[in-house]
């Protein structure tokens, strides 16, 4: 069984701001990793899903992925330092145009109190503490609103952008929104076209392995008011459907 976990923000708001669900506390962070390591979860890095991918039998038995989507600082200085004591990866998936600008202007029109997002330093150095950089797309743009010469720019703008930058491969994405836009064998044939490996929704369920479609994987999304236990307890028990969870219609 594959879990991939979906984050947002991770601590308290800033100043000005207030709770949304998209936020998760440090404590329940913690919570979230100290399950993962008392039940026998494995948390693996991006290489090790990638590898699983085509050989599926060199996943661990629960293997579990931690992401965030958008690149918020908080990720930076919340999060990796919890990640660091349990000595687990991630991943970041940053909508490259925003990056450096302090703000989620992609999101300006939502009800979420505006958090700032990495610049490229910050990115570096997260790369260096174990969360790779990978891509939520260059302006952060539901797929399902573009046409297919759009979305070849959005996907590739932002892999050749963030692969300049930070100086790696970058071949894992993150649909903004969740919206895996059209026809799932287009997008998956322009993933792959473009250099693409495997490509992340936000729908709520667990993976079996091999997984149907790795330019369709599945995540858990996991915010405020979550309770950690119960809701990886249903993946443990078999549960491969949506997840009840209180979460905004409005995915990010």
């Amino acid at each position: 069984m594959l879990a991939i976990l979906a984050f947002h923000r991770i601590g308290e708001p800033g100043p000005g701001g207030w709770e949304t669900w998209y936020y998760n506390t440090a404590a329940e962070f913690t919570g979230y990793l100290s399950y993962l390591q008392e039940h026998d979860w494995r948390v693996i890095d991006v290489a090790t899903l990638l590898r699983g991918l085509s050989d599926p039998a060199t996943l661990p038995h629960q293997a579990a992925l931690l992401t965030f989507d958008d690149g918020y600082r908080s990720v930076l200085e919340v999060a990796a330092p919890v990640l660091r004591r349990f000595g687990y990866p991630a991943v970041v998936f940053v909508p490259s145009a925003y990056v450096g600008l302090g703000s989620h202007a992609f999101d300006a029109d939502s009800a979420e109190p505006d958090e700032p997002l990495c610049d490229w330093d910050e990115l570096r150095e997260l790369e260096r503490q174990g969360v790779s950089v990978q891509s939520h797309g260059a302006t952060h743009r539901a797929f399902s609103k573009l046409d297919p010469a759009q979305q070849e720019d959005e996907l590739c703008r932002s892999k050749a952008d963030l692969e300049s930058r930070l100086q790696k491969p970058v071949e894992l994405f993150s649909f903004p929104y969740g919206d895996g836009g059209g026809e799932p064998r287009d997008v998956s044939g322009l993933l792959e076209r473009v250099g693409y490996r495997a490509a992340c929704l936000y729908d709520g369920r667990a993976n079996p392995v091999p997984p149907a479609n790795p330019y369709r994987l599945s995540r858990l999304t996991l915010g405020r008011w979550s309770d950690p236990r119960a809701e990886l307890d249903k993946v443990v028990g078999g549960l491969r459907g949506p997840l009840r969870l209180s979460r905004p219609e409005r995915d990010k």
